[in-house]
């Protein structure tokens, strides 16, 4: 630190204090965002954060000196390569992951960046009037024409795909069709928290998936358990239930009265009954004819 002028030395002091007096701790990865569009970022950053943009040598410095008081807050500095800023927070890294994602926006293209995906054009009218416009459109590729007096794009077209580098010419007419394929934001390169690193791939989380997956496990555990029997705080009244329906089935089938079963037996007997005496007159009728027959056939010869 000898040779370090006093006014890093100062910038180097502050940091580690900010260091110190957060407990969560984030690189970022600003290059490429304009000084405007960083403005806009800063002010949708989580409350009670702090967001500096300092020179990566001291940074390193100050995360040496904060590392006395914070475990292996120092290995941080491992990703400080290209433009990074520092930011302090109050929630967890994996909250801060997601807030920074979401305070990303969409910005135009200049020419020369790789498409994050492919950026498609799609057919229909545009707002320019007839003119110049038609023939730079055409010249930069895309499918245009004039019909009806109004400027139009024949056919949907993939004008850049996915990792190639947009042409210059081809972005100055994307942002003329108010067509942003850019995304600008801080990127959180790595998060500490209580001695540990998380790095970007451990913090990009996909938390739609993995909701569904604690939801499906869930289920499925609920399942297995009503399946065995095995009782638990979530089970028990299901269970209580399923044996409850059991059990007076089992009283209702085998006929056996109980307090709730009785009246259903009761009821099912007086069904069997009304059932057996609908038959009543029809078998007595055939039995009296069968007797009236009897009586009117002749005596046989032995009789005789």
């Amino acid at each position: 630190m000898a040779h370090v002028a006093k006014y890093k030395m100062n910038q180097v002091e502050n940091l580690t204090k900010m260091l110190l007096s957060h407990p969560v701790i984030g690189i970022v990865d600003i290059e490429g965002i304009p000084a405007s569009q960083l403005q806009q970022i800063r002010r949708n950053l989580p409350s009670g954060s702090k967001f500096v943009v300092t020179k990566n040598t001291l940074l390193k410095l100050a995360l040496k000196n904060a590392s006395k008081e914070k475990k292996n807050i120092e290995k941080l500095g491992d990703t400080l390569d290209g433009q990074r800023g520092i930011i302090a927070a109050e929630i967890n890294p994996f909250r801060l992951f997601r807030n920074m994602e979401a305070t990303k926006i969409k910005a135009p293209a200049k020419g020369g960046e790789l498409a994050p995906e492919d950026i498609e054009i799609t057919e229909g009218e545009t707002s320019f009037k007839p003119g110049p416009i038609v023939g730079e459109l055409q010249k930069a590729g895309f499918p245009a024409a004039i019909e009806r007096g109004k400027v139009i794009i024949k056919k949907d077209k993939i004008m850049v795909k996915k990792g190639e580098r947009i042409p210059t010419n081809v972005a100055r007419m994307l942002t003329r069709l108010e067509i942003y394929p850019m995304t600008v934001g801080l990127s959180l390169r790595a998060g500490f928290e209580n001695g540990l690193i998380y790095t970007r791939d451990v913090l990009d989380v996909d938390v739609a998936s993995y909701i569904a997956n604690m939801e499906t496990a869930s289920t499925s555990a609920f399942n297995l358990s009503m399946f065995i029997g095995y009782p638990t705080k979530r089970t028990i009244q299901s269970l209580l239930q399923n044996a409850h329906q059991n059990a007076f089935n089992l009283a209702f089938y085998a006929e056996i009265p109980t307090s709730e079963s009785i009246s259903l037996l009761i009821t099912k007997a007086q069904y069997s009954a009304l059932s057996l005496a609908s038959h009543l007159p029809d078998a007595m009728a055939k039995g009296k004819e069968e007797k009236e027959v009897k009586k009117e056939e002749p005596p046989s010869s032995d009789e005789s």
